[in-house]
C-alpha cells in the first residue's frame, strides 16, 4: 500500500506534471506549460491551471507527443510506480510513440568521431558547386 493515495482534489498543472514524473523538475514543467507544449482539454493553459481526474492532456516532451487522461492527483512527487497510476496514455498516443521508436531504431546511425578533414570538406564543396577556384 502506498503512503499517498491518488485523490480527486484539483492540483496545478505544473505540479502535477512534476509529481507524475512527466517532467524532471517543476521548473521544467512550468516552462513546458508556458511554452505551449501542454494543452488541457484542447486548450493551452498557464502553469497555475488546476487539473482534475478526467482531464485530457496533450504533452510534448522533446520529440515525443503524449496524450494522457488524468486518473488521479497527488500534492507531492511520488515513486515511479505510483506516478504511473496517475494517468493513462491513450491508445492512439501509445501506437504513435511506438511507431516513432521503431523509426528511430531503423534510421542509420551516424558514425561517431568521423569528421571530414579539410581536404574532404573542400572536395565535398567542389562537388556541390559551392567552391570558387
Amino acid at each position: 500500500m502506498s503512503a499517498m493515495e491518488p485523490s480527486a482534489e484539483p492540483v496545478r498543472i505544473d505540479k502535477w506534471l512534476w509529481a507524475a514524473r512527466l517532467a524532471k523538475t517543476r521548473g521544467l514543467a512550468a516552462e513546458a506549460v508556458k511554452g505551449g507544449r501542454v494543452a488541457v482539454n484542447g486548450q493551452r493553459v498557464k502553469p497555475s491551471k488546476d487539473i482534475r481526474p478526467g482531464d485530457e492532456l496533450e504533452v510534448t516532451l522533446g520529440q515525443t507527443r503524449l496524450e494522457v487522461v488524468v486518473r488521479g492527483t497527488v500534492p507531492r512527487r511520488v515513486s515511479a510506480a505510483e506516478a504511473a497510476l496517475l494517468y493513462e496514455e491513450t491508445d492512439a498516443s501509445r501506437q504513435r510513440r511506438e511507431r516513432q521508436a521503431e523509426d528511430r531504431r531503423a534510421a542509420p546511425k551516424p558514425e561517431p568521431g568521423l569528421r571530414p578533414t579539410k581536404r574532404d570538406r573542400r572536395r565535398m564543396e567542389e562537388e556541390r558547386g559551392r567552391r570558387r577556384a
